[in-house]
């Protein structure tokens, strides 16, 4: 898939209550999980927005994850090393949990999966500070 990033904007609002900035960003990536039998599923989705503790994904082929199923999210490689990714998604595997899925529209609309990522509290705060000073640099 030779798809460039695009980031299209920050979404900000007054009463913003995110621990994370949370940017629209279209990448490729990645879901692997682990179904109801341990066969192991994989799913090619494309990112909607992305922050360092969470991402939102849509998915074209319909997928059957329930909720809080610890999924593996993956940016892929080619794409991983834009400027515009959280240091968190650049990593590789993410362990993440999903917490909101939206079916697929009648419309065509796809199917969206919204992940928590599973990263250290210390980890996160660390890049934050990474974050900060590039933002000075």
């Amino acid at each position: 898939m030779d798809m460039k990033p695009t980031l299209t904007g920050c979404v900000h609002r007054a009463s913003n209550k995110r621990t994370a900035e949370r940017r629209s960003l279209t990448l490729p990536a990645r879901l692997t999980w682990k179904d109801q039998r341990g066969t192991t599923r994989f799913a090619s989705v494309i990112t909607r927005n992305v922050s360092d503790s969470g991402v939102y994904v849509e998915c074209r082929c319909g997928v059957s994850i329930p909720l809080f199923r610890l999924v593996q999210f993956q940016i892929e490689s080619d794409v991983r090393d834009a400027d515009c990714i959280p240091d968190a998604l650049r990593q590789g595997r993410i362990l993440s949990a999903v917490y909101r899925v939206s079916p697929a529209g009648s419309s065509g609309v796809p199917q969206g999966l919204a992940l928590r990522l599973m990263v250290d509290p210390r980890r996160r705060a660390s890049l934050a500070a990474v974050e900060a000073s590039r933002a000075t640099a």
